[in-house]
């Protein structure tokens, strides 16, 4: 068997980094070579993806966290994921005579989460300056960075809308009237003079300026130019009429981002850590946890039973996810139950030898009314038109949705962060004049009716989909994620699993190819239902994809190294570490030494 991978294992001692863009992970290696600390470098790294992907991420979007202390010796989440709006009620969306919450403009709003989040993790547990952590950022926005054909494409593909309904991306986003060549130098100064305002954030000590330069954000001169312009705005959305904000000061200066304990589960010897049930993190436990009675060892890691078999765990974890998951603080969510052995071990039993069809969501004494609603919710027509997923996506798809990003950090002392920043793209609202960064669309994940664990309510968290990961086993750590929606833990449950079980190192496992389900209801607007339908790549072969269809699954071959965009670092016992990323979109960058 060859030993070739697309891209070397990077591997060694004193500090890795690997992100979604190569100019990010070589900020985040450049903080770690002044002697910051790993969370210094995924500050550093984060805000300059704001920079240079800016069609996947931006300051006013969200961002969960999962990370490792060497100081505390604990595993935590970050929750920079923020609450609807008070005004965001059911009521209101319903007399604007919506069925669904647009994909874009300003009532997919909730309080802008992304800075906060990274500001609260470099105070606590970061060691430079608030300007030094900044400064890359502020320069590549400033001077300008080379950018991404995809960016341009994304631009430019938009130029015409921008023009005629969102002038103030049009000014930063087509500067003279034109979107920017692909590879040229582009600059974003009004984004650059922000964040050097706020990094001149006045403080005694630099946990007093980091917190002066949150103020700043939350209710200082970053949220004076959001409410000047909210004002009196009525921005065009993808329900193709104008609607005005509810978000209010007082939702912005009263919230803050915060730490949790992360949801674990134990797999052949290994701890894998996940966010809550806010996020979609759970269902990758789900899924391990009714994949834990076949034998997948035994299986080909390219071959029908193990992707008949993944896929078919996929579709009734996600089924429960649409049924049950939400934010905990709202609403009761049964993970005990869903996590459980007897719960999984039942629906294990409903995997057979053809693809499911159904929506099968587990029903679960007390809340069976959910797995009710999503059935009924699964087959709803929402009479929105034929209109583009606003939607995390991959190269195969409309470069005119949104995306995501992904970073993994691991210092010479064992620090180590996962972080899948996204939301606040410049797809889903017009920019803020002045700021440079638009607001963020997840709202759209909320559901216009009451009851459910999902409903839109204020001061609620909507069910992302962001989903970073941290696992451990016998001391051995490891980081990794993906940006891709609804198929961000599809793809990371994969990967896992053949580095679990079939002795693959980090880049293999990146380079085998990626298959994913449509099955369930997306998390997006228009909120679709593809009964059967699955995605692959097609160097699995001929011979699995014809099984495959065999057994009744509706598959589409992707074109060649489209799906997933992993990346992955882990630390070993005596303090090595190896890192890599996906050669896909030929973007995303492992360094270290």
């Amino acid at each position: 068997m060859s030993d070739f991978t697309t891209r070397p294992e990077i591997r060694g001692t004193f500090g890795v980094v690997t992100s979604t863009h190569w100019i990010a992970s070589a900020v985040g290696m450049s903080i770690l070579e002044k002697g910051g600390n790993a969370f210094d470098a995924a500050v550093a790294c984060a805000l300059t993806l704001q920079i240079v992907e800016p069609h996947l991420n931006g300051p006013a979007g969200d961002m969960p966290a999962i990370f490792h202390s060497a100081e505390t010796g604990k595993t935590e989440v970050l929750c920079a994921q923020a609450v609807a709006p008070a005004g965001a009620t059911v009521e209101h969306y319903k007399e604007q005579g919506l069925t669904l919450i647009p994909g874009s403009g300003l009532l997919s709003t909730v309080v802008p989460g992304a800075f906060d989040g990274w500001m609260l993790m470099l105070r606590d547990h970061g060691t430079l300056s608030l300007r030094e952590v900044m400064q890359p950022a502020i320069d590549y926005a400033r001077d300008g960075h080379p950018v991404l054909p995809r960016v341009a494409n994304t631009i430019s593909g938009l130029a015409d809308f921008f023009a005629k309904e969102w002038p103030s991306s049009a000014e930063v986003w087509t500067p003279g009237g034109k979107a920017p060549e692909a590879h040229a130098l582009f600059k974003n100064p009004d984004l650059a003079a922000t964040y050097d305002r706020l990094a001149n954030s006045a403080g005694d000590t630099r946990e007093a300026q980091i917190d002066e330069a949150r103020r700043q954000w939350r209710e200082g001169f970053v949220a004076d130019a959001i409410f000047d312009y909210l004002e009196d705005a009525q921005v065009m959305d993808v329900s193709e009429a104008s609607h005005s904000a509810v978000l209010a000061p007082e939702d912005m200066a009263n919230w803050r981002a915060t730490y949790e304990a992360p949801l674990s589960f134990d797999y052949h010897g290994w701890t894998v850590n996940k966010t809550h049930a806010w996020s979609q993190g759970p269902v990758m436990l789900q899924a391990l946890a009714i994949l834990k009675g076949f034998d997948i060892g035994a299986m080909d890691p390219n071959g029908a039973d193990f992707v008949h078999t993944v896929i078919e765990a996929m579709k009734l974890a996600y089924a429960d996810r649409e049924a049950y998951y939400g934010d905990p603080d709202h609403s009761g969510i049964p993970m005990d139950v869903l996590l459980s052995e007897d719960y999984n071990a039942e629906r294990r039993k409903l995997i057979g030898a053809k693809a499911s069809l159904e929506q099968r969501p587990g029903r679960v004494p007390g809340y069976e009314h959910l797995a009710d609603a999503y059935v009924e919710r699964s087959s709803r027509d929402f009479n929105v038109g034929q209109v583009a997923a606003q939607e995390p996506t991959m190269s195969h798809l409309t470069e005119k949705r949104g995306d995501t990003v992904h970073l993994d950090v691991i210092d010479r002392w064992g620090n180590m962060v996962a972080a899948t920043p996204s939301g606040g793209w410049l797809q889903s609202n017009p920019v803020i004049p002045g700021l440079g960064f638009p607001l963020n669309s997840r709202a759209q994940m909320f559901w216009l009716e009451h009851g459910l664990s999902t409903s839109l309510a204020p001061g609620r968290r909507p069910r992302t989909t962001l989903t970073p990961s941290l696992a451990e086993k016998d001391g051995v750590r490891l980081v990794f994620g993906t940006p891709g929606g609804d198929q961000q833990d599809q793809w990371q449950l994969i990967w896992f699993l053949r580095f679990v079980h079939f002795g693959l190192g980090l880049q293999e496992c990146m380079d085998a190819p990626l298959f994913h389900s449509m099955h369930f209801q997306g998390s997006f607007f228009p909120r679709e239902v593809r009964p059967g339908e699955m995605m692959i790549e097609p160097n699995v072969g001929e011979a699995t994809i014809s099984d495959l269809q065999a057994r009744g699954h509706k598959v589409t071959v992707a074109d060649p190294w489209t799906v997933g965009r992993l990346t992955a670092a882990l630390r070993e016992v005596d303090g090595t570490m190896r890192a890599a990323a996906t050669p896909r979109l030929m973007q995303a960058y492992a360094v270290g030494r």
